[in-house]
């Protein structure tokens, strides 16, 4: 361990700050941000900053015990708007960028979300979501009593999601707002969801997206559309063929780019490509068909909660071009295309950039980055010389405390021939000639990707005294097409011999690794693969696994996604193939269980019901063949180790080391209490 460092632990949690969706001023001077924090009540803050590029002057724009995001310039220059809860709902705030008290700009009684400025400044397009006997004139204030339902109809195969909970028939709706005096014009209605985009530079069309086929049940196709702001007839871009997101134009309105898919049978198990419509012409190109890369931002982490807003594609003035994110080989980075598929990375490194806002008067372009020391902070970076000034460090201090493993890149083969990727990290006591025990780690998905960026969990484990190992095994994002298609309908198959290749090569380079001592942990698929593994092997002397699946027959019916998910994933479904679920059911192998195991799991998991732990918290206590515990938290959705109650997240991590440490930590097992 460094001289006077230590090690992090999981209440530390409490103290980790990040920054995030940074956003550049008209004239590229400077940025506003958002910075995420827990208070000392435990609960979490979400305050807006602006800073000088010039002079690096901070000033905190919004205060107090409030949770403030989406910050958005208008065209001026003069106001910034942003979406807070300091009413109740979620509503949409205007504030000057001098100072002041905010000024609240809507009152719709479903909130109000996804601001964004019409090109003269004067309205903003907004979403909400209605219930087909709500209007966006609903006031937050209105006298509205809701009734406990005696019963409810449901009409939908839809109707729950793990974000919103039970939305019933409940749809996204989009409508602009008049500034100056608050006025709401409603632009879409009925039974389908829209996601706002992006106006036209007249002003004229807002792009947006959404899925209006006549079934959206079972047709997941997401379309983009341009809809006359001023009413009329809309333009359909796409042939539901697809999914596509995060429209933006052009700076002359000739051209429309968006990031998506065209596949009518693969829409999760799929890398994302960058589109461009020419308006004129009536044409569609996928800009990036020739580079098998994902587009967009795929790394998985635990201290900042997904959902970061996509810049999408962002134009170059002259319009023969395009800046974007995209994830190869465990980074994430800034990436620059011309029309015609000549791609060229802008900014790189083993680090995870997650955010950017970019002036190219200026040649100025805000990251907001991780990597694994960084937590997230931002950075500014000159387009024309590449030269990079840090803006933010908003764990000082708390780093300074720490000592924080560097992690060691590793590169193996599969047993059939693949090429895989993975790193390690050092225990922070570690000292050469001893053993230490390692702990396996698996990502969920299992369309995601680790990489270099902050993972408060495995450094945990690092500082407790283990080795830890996480690797990118097929089904992965982040290695090509194939890659990630690779896992479909082969669910403990070459993936989780993939993942014993890891083992086993990291057992054979690190002589300091007790191979007496295994451990393995992972959520949601990682959960699966977690159950699936002590299913298969011994290997391992304790498992923890999180929000997990054990058995895709019951998945298909109560999982939020399940229905289309299994299909697409395991390529069974109950009516036609029941096998074939059951065959890469983990519950199956329940009788060769033998590992100790923690199950964790949230009581409002609507991705993976808490129906699977109980099934396999059930089984494995019935035959009593070995240790099990299982932990309960309620009302933790699917994100409870991302974006879940603070107490509950810091819990959580003890929990896990605690399991562990009872069974890696000495050589005889011990029941846990």
């Amino acid at each position: 361990m460094v001289q006077d460092k230590r090690g992090i632990t999981a209440e530390d949690f409490y103290r980790i700050r990040y920054a995030s969706d940074p956003q550049l001023s008209p004239d590229g001077r400077k940025v506003v941000y958002v910075q995420s924090m827990v208070d000392e009540n435990r609960a979490y803050q979400t305050h807006l900053f602006l800073q000088s590029l010039q002079d690096q002057t901070v000033t905190a724009l919004t205060t107090g015990e409030v949770r403030d995001s989406y910050p958005r310039w208008s065209p001026d220059g003069s106001t910034i708007c942003f979406v807070s809860k300091r009413s109740g709902k979620s509503q949409i705030w205007l504030i000057d960028v001098n100072g002041g008290e905010p000024r609240q700009l809507t009152r719709c009684r479903t909130g109000a979300g996804n601001p964004v400025w019409s090109p003269d400044g004067k309205r903003i397009a907004f979403s909400s979501t209605l219930a087909p006997d709500d209007s966006f004139a609903d006031l937050e204030t209105d006298e509205k009593k809701e009734l406990p339902r005696k019963a409810i109809v449901v009409n939908r195969m839809m109707y729950k999601s793990d974000d919103a909970g039970f939305v019933y028939d409940t749809n996204k709706q989009i409508a602009v707002v008049e500034v100056e005096t608050g006025e709401i014009t409603p632009l879409t209605e009925g039974k389908y969801q829209h996601t706002v985009g992006t106006w036209s530079p007249d002003g004229e069309w807002l792009a947006i997206t959404a899925n209006r086929v006549d079934n959206t049940d079972l047709h997941l196709a997401l379309d983009v559309y341009l809809v006359p702001v001023a009413g009329g007839e809309w333009k359909k871009l796409t042939n539901s063929a697809g999914t596509f997101s995060n429209p933006t134009w052009s700076v002359d309105g000739k051209k429309l780019a968006y990031i998506g898919n065209e596949s009518p049978t693969r829409m999760i198990a799929t890398q994302k490509s960058l589109w461009v419509t020419d308006l004129e012409k009536g044409t569609q190109t996928c800009i990036t068909a020739n580079w098998d890369v994902h587009v967009g931002d795929c790394t998985i982490g635990d201290v900042r909660s997904p959902g970061h807003p996509n810049p999408g594609g962002v134009w170059t003035e002259d319009g023969q071009g395009l800046y974007f994110i995209a994830s190869e080989r465990g980074n994430s980075g800034l990436y620059h295309t011309t029309l015609d598929g000549k791609i060229t990375q802008v900014v790189g490194g083993a680090r995870n950039i997650y955010g950017f806002s970019l002036n190219e008067q200026s040649h100025t372009v805000v990251l907001a980055v991780s990597d694994t020391r960084t937590a997230g902070d931002l950075y500014a970076s000159n387009l024309s010389t590449g030269e990079e000034v840090r803006l933010t460090d908003v764990n000082h201090d708390l780093m300074e405390e720490l000592a924080l493993p560097e992690p060691i890149e590793l590169e193996y083969q599969g047993e059939d021939g693949w090429k895989l990727h993975g790193w390690l990290l050092k225990p922070v006591c570690f000292q050469p000639g001893e053993k230490y025990p390692m702990v396996l780690q698996i990502h969920g998905g299992p369309h995601s990707m680790y990489g270099n960026t902050f993972f408060h969990e495995f450094q945990l484990l690092a500082a407790k005294g283990y080795a830890v190992l996480y690797t990118n095994p097929r089904g992965s994002l982040g290695y090509g097409d194939q890659f990630v298609q690779a896992c479909c309908g082969d669910y403990g198959g070459n993936d989780y011999l993939d993942l014993m290749s890891a083992v086993k090569f990291a057992c054979q380079t690190f002589d300091f690794i007790d191979t007496e001592r295994l451990g393995v942990a992972g959520g949601s698929y990682g959960g699966f693969m977690t159950n699936w593994i002590i299913g298969q092997t011994n290997l391992f002397k304790a498992a923890v696994t999180d929000r997990s699946i054990c058995n895709w027959l019951s998945f298909y019916g109560v999982s939020d996604i399940g229905y289309y998910f299994t299909e697409e994933e395991i390529q069974g479904n109950p009516f036609t193939n029941p096998e074939k679920l059951w065959q890469h059911s983990p519950i199956r192998h329940v009788a060769k269980m033998e590992t100790p195991l923690l199950i964790m799991h949230g009581e409002q998991d609507h991705r993976c019901p808490i129906e699977q732990a109980e099934q396999l918290y059930i089984a494995l206590q019935h035959q009593g063949k070995a240790p099990v515990s299982f932990i309960r938290f309620p009302g933790a959705s699917h994100e409870l180790s991302r974006s879940g109650d603070p107490e509950q997240r810091v819990l959580r991590l003890q929990y896990t080391g605690e399991w562990f440490d009872t069974y890696l930590h000495q050589t005889e097992k011990v029941v846990m209490e």
